[in-house]
């Protein structure tokens, strides 16, 4: 009895961590690192045609995370009055980080939250 007993509390712990995301069905979310020598703003288009900003992020300074929704979107950078603009396709559960190096060259990375 206590044989089955164990077996079942393992069969149950087993499949319930299985199906433990962290993240399901959620909006990505990105955020600018800010390595770079000016302050730097970033716009965020989506298809649905709502935008997000992360505004005056200081040099050596990261913004906090903003949600949007998933699909094509349109980051507008703005660096030292210089614009620079990048096409992503963004999906549920990713974070993104804009980055911008110390000679102000700017990357972006993404992160699965299931990870």
């Amino acid at each position: 009895m206590k044989r089955i007993l164990f077996l079942s509390t393992l069969v149950v712990f087993a499949a319930t961590m299985s199906g433990c995301d962290k993240c399901s069905g959620e909006d990505p979310r990105a955020r600018v690192i800010n390595n770079g020598t000016k302050e730097a703003s970033v716009q965020i288009k989506t298809t649905g045609g709502n935008t997000e900003n992360l505004n005056n992020v200081p040099a050596g300074t990261s913004s906090e995370h903003r949600g949007y929704a998933a699909g094509a979107v349109t980051y507008t950078i703005t660096l030292d009055k210089a614009v620079y603009e990048e096409s992503v396709d963004m999906r549920e559960c990713y974070e993104y980080d804009i980055v911008i190096d110390a000679n102000n060259n700017i990357t972006t990375t993404s992160r699965d939250r299931n990870d």
